[in-house]
């Protein structure tokens, strides 16, 4: 996918006219929040899971080197193979290099945010080999030459009635099928591609670092076929993704599975530790292990930025975002998106490139509401617009607006002259309480969705004269 963080405005724009957009992020997003709402509230000591879980990942980017030095240890020890990438370049070559030098013609992958972000998918293809996408939302989005739009439900943004029209194309499924029946289609589909696969690709929700096990959190089944069948197992994490001990993890599947998609636990919750050994009936001859930076580091470095490293990919930032609500993922332009991308993208990408994100946000806080990991996002999105104005990113007109009123408001007679001025043309504008400016430059679209309350007819320091006046 191409990166077009940069045109955000225009993107959203698009997104606020696309009126299958609009119905499937009401349906989706609210079925999202009131599920987690019901969960929240039957885990009585929630909150205290989420203040525990939010330490836990503090402690662990703090000492990132002695737990990530333990895992590959662990790893090791256990026969597995650890590869370093620094950026996504590298990444996508060990990944590939791996893949020709084993006679990999077909890779069954289950949802990784990380392989969108490196696209591992493309470099693959150029090699020769062929990646299939198991989870049933990311092999719609294949089908379709799509990307995700959602950490947790990628092929969130599309209706019924796009994904019944795109099996029937792509699959020769009824033009009136059924959800069954398109189901059963991915099935069949599915089911091949995981029996001939000689490699799996999977991402990893969390990395112990005591035992050296991955955790991988699903609902279809998919992960499992893909780390047992292959001979071959490849799991990809960012260096952010380590738990230290084994008894931390139950807590933070209580908080990811809440919070992601309102349930208690999920379908399937695979604990591997290593490759297959004498004995077992199944899983792979070997496990690699890839730990990827691509920018992380540079975050982790910076003491402010820091905390969003704490992220466990739940979106429930993105459900209750008021403006990912209204425009969806592919508004952001790149892989992360909602409050999450907003502060990630800047961290990874760079502010110059990414600098319209945190301005995607009312700062209503619900975002840090939900954070499982108690994630100070309001926070950071302030920080980040606070370095887009140091370093002069911000908009031309914004400037010169904000360098006029400094200029009015540190003069009291411009400021008295001003206010009285204002008061006196809102009055020409007022209907019924509110003023109507539609044809103001920078009013017009404004006022399409919201009211413009009319100022009082007096100001507080003419009331406050007055008052001291009729006490005297």
């Amino acid at each position: 996918m191409e990166i077009t963080t940069s045109r955000f405005k225009e993107n959203a724009s698009g997104a606020l006219g696309d009126s299958n957009l609009q119905a499937a992020m009401r349906r989706a997003t609210g079925s999202f929040l009131s599920r987690r709402s019901a969960a929240v509230a039957d885990q009585g000591d929630f909150e205290a899971l989420r203040a525990y879980c939010g330490a836990v990942k503090a402690h662990t980017l703090e000492y990132l080197d002695h737990y990530l030095e333990q895992l590959v240890d662990r790893v090791e020890a256990l026969g597995g193979t650890v590869h370093f990438a620094a950026d996504g370049e590298e990444a996508v070559r060990i990944v590939t290099d791996l893949a020709v030098a084993n006679g990999v013609r077909t890779v069954a992958k289950s949802k990784s945010m990380l392989s969108e972000e490196i696209h591992l998918n493309e470099a693959l293809e150029a090699a020769g080999v062929c990646p299939v996408e198991t989870d049933l939302g990311e092999y719609i989005l294949q089908i379709d030459g799509d990307f995700p739009s959602h950490i947790i439900g990628p092929a969130l943004h599309k209706t019924k009635e796009q994904i019944t029209q795109l099996f029937h194309e792509k699959l020769g499924t009824a033009a009136d099928a059924t959800v069954s029946e398109l189901t059963a289609a991915a099935r069949r589909i599915l089911r091949r591609s995981f029996l001939e696969a000689d490699m799996g690709v999977t991402g990893v929700n969390f990395a112990v670092a005591e035992t050296g096990t991955i955790a991988l959190v699903e609902n279809e089944g998919n992960i499992r076929f893909s780390t047992s069948l292959p001979r071959i197992h490849l799991a990809m994490m960012g260096i952010e993704k380590i738990v230290p001990r084994m008894r931390d993890l139950p807590a933070f599947l209580n908080v990811l599975t809440r919070s992601a998609t309102g349930q208690k636990a999920s379908s399937y919750i695979s604990i591997l530790t290593g490759s297959r050994r004498a004995g077992e009936p199944d899983g792979p001859e070997a496990f690699h292990l890839l730990i990827v930076d691509n920018g992380r580091s540079s975050v982790l470095a910076d003491p402010k930025l820091r905390d969003v490293l704490r992220c466990i990919r739940c979106g429930a930032c993105l459900n209750s975002c008021p403006v990912y609500q209204q425009v969806g993922g592919h508004a952001y332009g790149w892989v992360y998106s909602g409050p999450i991308g907003a502060v990630l993208d800047p961290g990874l990408l760079g502010l110059e490139e990414t600098q319209m994100l945190p301005h995607a946000s009312s700062l209503c806080g619900a975002c840090g509401e939900v954070c499982p990991v108690k994630i100070p996002l309001p926070e950071l999105l302030v920080e980040h617009r606070r370095r887009a104005v140091e370093r002069g990113l911000a908009p031309r007109t914004e400037r010169l607006g904000i360098g006029a009123y400094a200029f009015i408001a540190s003069r009291p007679i411009l400021w008295n002259s001003g206010t009285t001025g204002g008061r006196v043309a809102a009055r020409l504008l007022d209907r019924g309480g509110s003023l109507k400016a539609g044809w103001v430059p920078g009013l017009a679209s404004w006022l399409k969705e919201r009211d413009f309350p009319a100022p009082a007819r007096r100001s507080f320091r003419e009331l406050w004269r007055r008052g001291l006046k009729d006490r005297a």
